[in-house]
């Protein structure tokens, strides 16, 4: 029996955005989601992380209705108006950057918000370059700007910021931060970095076995500094989560 997608929004006086029961997805054999529960507030930002293959993008593919195989008669509860951000911008490199953003907008209001968008990405006067004409970092302040055009409820993020260098990362965590904060859609971050993790979201959640076997709320006020003691506390439990032999590495650290 597939799962419930049609989009539909949870309850309203629930206060979610997100509500999922009994999410299972098989791959042959081989079950990869299996009867995953998952809620998420509004304006709630959710880190996802999990080991290679434990099944992060499969679940953020089942929420964005990417996935039309998802089966085990559970239940998909999301809003209608949502994007997706994924490691490649994706950009159509036959498309210049305004055209881009709007793309799939109507009416004669739909340039003046592509342009407001990039403004907010720090991309205003772009609007006319090729995206071969924009570094990896601006290609993804573009895919983050048609992302949030459409004042989505909730951004899935499939490790949006994978493929860039470290500074630029830093730079995009925070202009991530400030658009959550401007626009408050409910966001699933997925990512194989535990400081990403814990510097961005509210609520980390570790995938292991097709379930969710770890879910910490952050309650560290912003801005997050890797050296504070709930900081490394946090990192301590979730590296831990993820088999990650924390006493080993940082006798190794000392030991360089």
């Amino acid at each position: 029996m597939a799962a419930d997608t049609r989009g539909l929004t949870a309850p309203a006086d629930t206060g979610l955005t997100v509500r999922v029961r009994d999410l299972t997805r098989s791959f042959g054999e081989r079950t990869v989601l299996d009867g995953v529960d998952l809620d998420i507030a509004r304006g709630e930002f959710v880190a996802l992380l999990g080991r290679s293959g434990s099944g992060k993008s499969t679940l953020l593919r089942a929420l964005g209705e990417l996935d039309p195989d998802v089966t085990g008669g559970g239940e998909i509860h999301v809003p209608r108006e949502r994007a997706v951000v994924f490691q490649d911008s994706r950009l159509l490199p036959w498309t210049k950057v305004l055209d881009n953003v709007t793309l799939g907008l109507t009416g004669p209001g739909a340039a003046r918000r592509g342009r407001e968008a990039l403004d907010e990405v720090g991309l205003a006067g772009r609007e006319k370059a090729w995206p071969r004409e924009l570094s990896g970092g601006e290609q993804q302040r573009v895919a983050l700007a048609r992302s949030l055009v459409r004042e989505p409820a909730l951004l899935l993020a499939d490790e949006p910021f994978g493929a860039l260098d470290a500074l630029t990362r830093l730079r995009m965590h925070r202009l991530l931060q400030d658009l959550c904060a401007r626009h408050r859609p409910a966001v699933l971050l997925v990512t194989h970095d535990v400081d990403e993790a814990i510097l961005l979201a509210d609520r980390v959640l570790v995938l292991d076995e097709g379930r969710i076997a770890v879910d910490i709320p952050i309650e560290q006020t912003r801005p997050r500094r890797h050296g504070d003691p709930a900081f490394l506390h946090h990192r301590e439990r979730l590296l831990t989560a993820l088999g990650v032999d924390t006493d080993r590495n940082q006798q190794e650290d000392t030991n360089r």
